[in-house]
This record gives C-alpha cells, sequence and structure tokens, in this order.
C-alpha cells in the first residue's frame, strides 16, 4: 500500500533542479580536484563570521529565534526600510517555495524566462501552476517580453533575476524600473537580486519598499560566503511580508545561520574585499577562455558565462570532459544559451586547474568521429 498521494502531487516528475557536486563525486567515484560549478563563493565567508558561529555552536541545543529578530533589524537599515518590510527564510530557495504557495494555485500562470533559474519553475509546477516562458533577448532577459506576456495569460507571478543566472548578464536600474511601471494589474513581480553585491553600480533600481508590484530576494550565499547556511531574505510590502508568517516555517532558521549573517552584515571591509577577489577571478577565466580560442560573456556575478562556439551537444561534451578531469562546472540548460559552459569563481588554485584541463577537455570533445566539433 502506497501512500494516497494528492492527484497534483502523483502526476509530477520526480525532479532535482540541481545535481549537486557531492553526488557528482560519489558517481565519479573521486572527488573534485576543483569546485567550480554551483556558484559558491570559495573565497568562505569573513573570519569574523566563523568566529560568530564556532561561538554559537555550544548553544545549538536552542531554536532560533522564530521571528529573526536581530538580523531583520540589521537588514531593515541597512536598506533603509522598515523591518516590517523584511521576510528572512532558507535561502531564496525556501523563500520561492512560501511566495508560490501564498499566490499560485492550480492552473494560475506564471511567467519566467526560457532556461532561467529552474527551482523557481520547480516551485511553480510543485503547487500546480502552468508556467509560460519567453526566450532570452542577446543572451539577457528580456523584461518587455515578460511583461507583455504576464498581460497575456494574465500571470500571478512574473520572475527575472538581475543579474541573470545562468549568463550572467544584466540590466540597469533604469531598465528594471520601467519593467515594474509595466509590471499589469495582479501580477507580483518577482526580482531576484542574488548575485547584486558582484553587479556594478547603478544595477540595482530604487523600488519603494512599500510597492505592491514588487517582490526582491537577496542572499547571504553568494558574496557573504554562506551558502551552506541558507539565508535569505526579501523585501516587500508589509502585508506580503506578513502574509508569510500563514505557511512559513518559523523554526526554519538555523541558530548558527542567524548568528553568522548578522556577523556578516558588520564586515563590510571584507565584502569588498571579496567582491574585488571575484572581479579579478572574473578576468582569470575571460583570459583563459581567450587562451583557448573560446569567448567570455561579461559577468556581473560570481561566474562567467564561456561561450564554447558551437552547438549544445559540443558545450555538452566539453563540460562532460572537464568534469571527467576532476573540475566540477556547469552550464545553461536551454539552447541557444546551451552553446556556453559556466564556470564560478574561486581561489588560484582551482582557476590554475581549469586552465590546465580545459585545453584538455576541447582536444576531447572535437575529437575525429564527434559530431558538431566547434570552432
Amino acid at each position: 500500500m502506497s501512500p494516497r498521494y494528492t492527484a497534483l502531487v502523483a502526476s509530477l516528475p520526480a525532479t532535482v533542479p540541481f545535481v549537486g557536486p557531492e553526488t557528482a563525486e560519489r558517481e565519479r567515484g573521486a572527488p573534485f580536484i576543483a569546485r567550480l560549478g554551483a556558484n559558491e563563493n570559495g573565497f568562505g565567508p569573513s573570519p569574523r563570521v566563523i568566529e560568530a558561529m564556532r561561538q554559537a555552536a555550544g548553544e545549538q541545543w536552542k531554536y532560533g529565534d522564530a521571528q529573526s529578530h536581530d538580523l531583520k533589524q540589521a537588514l531593515a537599515q541597512k536598506h533603509g526600510v522598515s523591518p516590517d518590510n523584511i521576510i528572512i527564510g532558507e535561502g531564496i530557495d525556501g523563500l520561492l517555495g512560501y511566495l508560490v504557495r501564498l499566490v499560485v494555485e492550480p492552473g494560475d500562470a506564471v511567467v519566467t524566462s526560457e532556461g532561467a533559474y529552474p527551482t523557481f519553475n520547480y516551485h511553480v509546477a510543485g503547487f500546480g501552476g502552468v508556467l509560460h516562458k519567453v526566450p532570452y533577448r542577446d543572451d539577457h532577459e528580456d523584461p518587455a517580453a515578460l511583461m507583455d506576456k504576464a498581460r497575456e495569460m494574465q500571470a500571478k507571478l512574473v520572475y527575472l533575476a538581475n543579474p541573470d543566472n545562468p549568463m550572467g548578464t544584466w540590466h540597469d536600474a533604469a531598465t528594471l524600473e520601467a519593467a515594474l511601471e509595466r509590471v499589469p494589474e495582479g501580477t507580483l513581480f518577482v526580482l531576484d537580486e542574488a548575485y547584486v553585491d558582484f553587479a556594478p553600480d547603478g544595477t540595482a533600481p530604487r523600488i519603494d519598499a512599500r510597492d505592491e508590484r514588487v517582490i526582491r530576494f537577496r542572499t547571504f550565499s553568494k558574496a557573504y560566503g554562506l551558502a551552506g547556511a541558507r539565508v535569505g531574505y526579501a523585501i516587500a510590502a508589509k502585508g506580503l511580508v506578513a502574509a508569510f508568517d500563514k505557511v512559513r516555517n518559523h523554526f526554519g532558521m538555523n541558530r548558527a545561520a542567524q548568528i553568522g549573517a548578522l556577523a556578516a552584515l558588520e564586515d563590510a571591509a571584507y565584502l569588498q574585499d571579496i567582491t574585488n577577489k571575484v572581479a579579478a577571478a572574473r578576468d582569470r577565466i575571460a583570459r583563459i577562455a581567450a587562451d583557448n580560442g573560446l569567448s567570455a560573456l561579461p559577468s556581473a556575478t560570481n561566474f562567467v558565462t564561456i561561450d564554447c562556439g558551437a552547438d549544445g551537444d559540443f558545450a555538452r561534451r566539453v563540460l562532460a570532459e572537464t568534469v571527467k578531469r576532476g573540475v566540477f562546472i556547469r552550464m545553461p540548460f536551454v539552447a541557444p544559451q546551451d552553446r556556453c559552459i559556466r564556470v564560478s569563481t574561486g581561489p588560484e588554485a582551482e582557476l590554475d586547474a581549469f586552465a590546465r584541463v580545459l585545453p584538455e577537455a576541447l582536444a576531447a570533445a572535437r575529437a575525429p568521429g564527434q559530431v558538431g566539433t566547434g570552432g
């Protein structure tokens, strides 16, 4: 006898939005020499964060503060908003799941870009929403097309990441502010800003936190180096923030993670150092690409998307051959963006490994007998 699943759950495939590096290591039977595929911050968190979490370890018998009060106050001060405009949760992924649960019923339309962040799509499918997608335009998400599709479908949600994952491209603040003015009545604009700490000045739009048309997501997983701690937050109108209390896991936030995130906010100098290191690593990855006859897309994130110069089949062979040699990377899933591979920034030793492996992977991908062997 199996459980009596809901009709919706019974209709869904077993889906994993991302295959983690640990899974890939088990499958290949060996650890990676370089972990450059998950857009983690390989430079790690601030020493102050590590020490704060170390000191917190002895009190892990306590539940975390269900209101994340101290962290919420600090974030409100950082962004110049009321604490009532901040919701904290288990990474952006967890918060996206709560948001979809709040808004999407079976059959409701949701709009995103073809090939954009798959975890959002996973949550929409899990609550019975119907995804409608628009293509990228010149390797950028297309805000105007997204809003047009949202209006056409009377969508409950329209999702856009700026800067974008998986391409690393971005729009300036004025473009996003113009897009906000085109949000259809009854549609909520979901603006994912996970990578905005790495972006040039003038990328983050000026949006009033009280604006009921939009919710903005931020994270401690990227620039702050706390991906494993799972701390994300959103900035939104007071009513929407309050609605999260109807569905969220009130004790979902790890106590040490809350303490670590608060320490991270207090170390602005370390954040600046990390963004400088990431910028230097992006330049290094672009040089490695050029040395191998490939071209790197401009990036405002902690990864670089590299155009392999052919089709998706060729890029998949390059990826497979790179992974086979012990360097974990990923790639976009949807054509024509799947002509690329995606490489996270990281310490010099890991980029050295990528530089050493890439020529071998390209040669293997272009070997006689391969179809669509690239430039």
